[in-house]
């Protein structure tokens, strides 16, 4: 077995998998109730709402109108080619998109779930070799490359096929986080278990949503993620993306050793403990660094209700970027938690004792896994 690092910050306790797991059962929340979290979690996911919709806008462009471009210099300016909109992205004074792309990436390269499925599927090759027999012929380069790197071109469509995807699901958790905000403002949500519950139900109303793609190319559609391959936003894209970026993420340039003989990382990918839940609040700011990004998108739209409580803690403005992280690690426990309540095998209150252990077995599945999360932050 590898060898997990330690945690670089200690902010309390840590529940075992059976207090976990308990709580589960009984529908209790992992974070704890409390006014201070209530105005954490709510406005750092009306920023995080923010930036999501503009994660999903360029998303979908990219996977739309920069389709098997091998040379995508200008993918993240939405089509915008002024130079007042070129000058801000020379000057970073942008949202930070490479963010998105790592979490599709995480996506592609742990591969779990119904939409990955369905990539190693005849109907998606067929359709693939479909799109690139098109393409071959009117692209010189890529008729060049196609033959000498037969791999390529299908690779490139199924990470367009999840970067469409996780645009899409975006769009959703975009809408859901912007909509919580705006309950909270109403009065309509004032505590965790609301706020728990709020999200829950935005993920079972999205549950059945379907999730298509295709691509226009000279006047003809081609479909990649067609209507016929059933796939549906909770279980073959909601799911696969708690896996791959709450819970197993990427290794950090410079933040663990990729030397094998220091076996820092696993060579199993379901063991990787590099996501959301398991990080530590630290955003360093230096390259490489993928939640450093988020932090800074999400300073730039931080509604000044949490601000103003940032500057009361600690170092003021000095550490807000690790506030942030911190409150946000909070929020995606909350939506974990929605997520686990809202894909019970059976109802927590079914007297059947059949139904009563699955539910004990999948909570007990789930607790094993928080029990190593930064889950000293829940209190």
């Amino acid at each position: 077995m590898p060898v997990i690092p330690a945690l670089l910050t200690v902010a309390g306790g840590r529940p075992s998998a059976a207090e976990l797991e308990t709580s589960l059962l009984a529908g209790q929340t992992l974070l704890a109730d409390s006014p201070e979290h209530v105005v954490e979690v709510v406005d750092v996911l009306c920023s995080y709402g923010e930036v999501l919709d503009a994660y999903s806008i360029n998303l979908i462009y990219q996977a739309e109108h920069q389709f098997l471009n091998p040379f995508p210099v200008f993918r993240f300016l939405d089509g915008d080619l002024s130079p007042a909109k070129i000058w801000r992205h020379l000057n970073h004074d942008r949202i930070n998109f490479e963010y998105a792309e790592y979490c599709m990436k995480a996506m592609l390269w742990h591969g779990t779930g119904g939409l990955d499925a369905y990539l190693d599927t005849p109907a998606f090759a067929t359709d693939c070799a479909a799109i690139i027999r098109y393409k071959t012929r009117r692209d010189l380069l890529l008729g060049v490359l196609h033959p000498l790197f037969p791999n390529f071109l299908p690779e490139a469509i199924r990470a367009a096929a999840t970067t469409h995807a996780l645009g899409q699901f975006w769009r959703v958790m975009s809408d859901l986080f912007l909509d919580l905000a705006r309950a909270e403002a109403a009065g309509e949500v004032a505590s965790i278990p609301a706020v728990v519950e709020f999200i829950k139900a935005g993920l079972v109303n999205a549950a059945a949503n379907p999730i298509t793609y295709s691509v226009d190319l000279g006047g003809e559609r081609f479909w990649v993620l067609p209507p016929e391959a059933g796939l549906t936003f909770l279980v073959d894209v909601a799911v696969p993306y708690v896996e791959a970026v709450f819970l197993r993420g990427m290794p950090f340039l410079g933040t663990v050793s990729f030397n094998a003989q220091a076996q820092q990382i696993s060579p199993e990918l379901e063991q990787f403990r590099y996501g959301a839940l398991y990080a530590d609040p630290l955003p360093t700011m230096g390259a490489g660094i993928p939640p450093s990004l988020l932090m800074q998108d999400m300073y730039r739209h931080l509604p000044e209700r949490l601000h103003n409580l940032y500057r009361l803690r600690t170092r003021g403005e000095g550490d807000v970027r690790v506030k942030i992280c911190s409150s946000f690690q909070k929020s995606m426990f909350c939506v974990t938690n929605a997520a686990i309540n809202g894909t019970f095998p059976q109802p927590l209150a079914s007297p059947d004792p059949a139904a009563q252990a699955a539910n004990r077995a999948y909570a007990a599945a789930w607790a094993q896994r928080l029990a190593g999360a930064r889950t000293d932050c829940l209190g």
